[in-house]
């Protein structure tokens, strides 16, 4: 992906963003940080993520003309627009390969929420593909695990668990070189209101039967007996039953609910920011699974440091051009 300069009618042509969108985005996400966040690679990729995010969420949504792209299209689209980091161009494979790889190495954390009678927890649906996980998310730098749970369950399922997380009650597992870790929320009224607040994130949230939620065979582990694709569910399952063994629910079981899942929101005709509740009993259907691959931890440019004093002089002129 070549970045010569554009003017904004050619953008609209092919859809493109215009330089002047791009230089925004790169003083706004990338330039304009603490210097710490400009000490590695990994650092600035995960503000080129944040820019990503803006970009999709607003500028594609606010102009349906503006082209849609994958992270990596849009990290070579800004490395090759941004003044500052073209010198990189030519590694930007490596680079992205590297941000990979650390990714997959951040701690994450969330949250198991249970109903009053213990026998249905909330799963979220990621908004691309159809696997099915309790809402968590990475840590953010010098984050607390709990801190990092009520963050990202807030902006998954629009609920605030601060008064029910109690920092020793917690599940946690390892997948490849990443810990995650994941408060028990239990005694949640199975009416409380769910609706994400992170746009294009979360298609659907549902409350599940912990029951049809183990896996169908030992062989087949992260689908359960409905086929719900749940490999990032299925490690927790055994040390759940362990804890609501162990603690009286605030309710008797209730016959009255559907033996199905129970959805309680889902994105309208694909889009996201909808605050409607909807209820009705969740279908589901065997899907093919993917397992993400873990590469392990990059080491190309380890040790980059950026020229601060170039940035400052690049963002001078531009803003007194």
């Amino acid at each position: 992906m070549s970045g010569p300069n554009r003017s904004s009618s050619a953008s609209s042509k092919n859809g493109l963003p215009p330089q002047e969108l791009l230089d925004d985005l790169c003083s706004r996400f990338v330039l304009n940080v603490p210097k710490e966040d400009l000490q590695s690679f990994e650092r600035i990729l995960f503000l080129v993520e944040y820019a990503h995010w803006f970009y999709e969420d607003n500028s594609v949504e606010n102009n349906p003309s503006l082209k849609s792209f994958n992270l990596k299209e849009f990290t070579s689209l800004l490395f090759n627009s941004c003044d500052v980091l073209k010198p990189y161009v030519a590694h930007i494979d490596d680079i992205f390969k590297d941000f990979t790889s650390y990714k997959v190495r951040v701690p994450v954390t969330g949250a198991i929420i249970l109903d009053e009678t213990y026998e249905r927890c909330i799963l979220v649906k990621g908004w691309k593909g159809s696997s099915w996980s309790f809402p968590r998310g990475k840590k953010s730098k010098d984050e607390e695990d709990h801190a990092c749970a009520i963050r990202e369950v807030m902006e998954e399922t629009g609920f605030d668990v601060t008064k029910l997380l109690n920092k020793d009650e917690y599940i946690e597992a390892i997948f490849g070189q990443q810990r995650v870790r994941l408060y028990i929320i239990a005694g949640v009224k199975d009416d409380t209101a769910f609706a994400p607040l992170t746009k294009k994130e979360i298609s659907e949230i549902a409350w599940h039967r912990l029951d049809e939620l183990q896996p169908a065979s030992d062989e087949v582990i992260s689908r359960g007996i409905t086929g719900l694709k749940l490999y990032m569910v299925a490690p927790f399952l055994a040390s759940l039953n362990s804890w609501i063994s162990a603690h009286q629910p605030p309710m008797a079981p209730r016959s009255d609910l559907p033996m199905k899942g129970i959805c309680v929101w889902r994105a309208k005709n694909g889009s996201t920011g909808s605050s409607a509740v909807i209820m009705e009993n969740q279908s589901t259907k065997p899907e093919s699974d993917t397992h993400p691959l873990d590469t392990g931890p990059g080491n190309i440019f380890r040790n980059f440091k950026f020229d601060t004093a170039s940035i400052l002089q690049a963002m001078d002129s531009a803003f007194s051009a």
